[in-house]
């Protein structure tokens, strides 16, 4: 289920501030950082976005 676009529009990466990209639609929802050199994936858990940098996933 994809966010709001006002909630996804004040949200940022808590790590670099760069915003962030929706992935909620996918089979594991998150929340991709669009920094190029953080790239980090929050999740998003029944919801709601966990922008906590040790929940989030290092990318590949």
């Amino acid at each position: 289920m994809p966010l709001e676009a006002g909630l996804l529009e004040i949200l940022a990466c808590p790590a670099c501030h760069a915003p962030l990209d929706d992935r909620t639609a996918a089979e594991t929802p998150e929340l991709v950082c669009t920094g190029a050199d953080c790239r980090l994936a929050y999740p998003v858990r029944d919801g709601i976005p966990v922008l906590l940098v040790d929940e989030a996933r290092r990318p590949a």
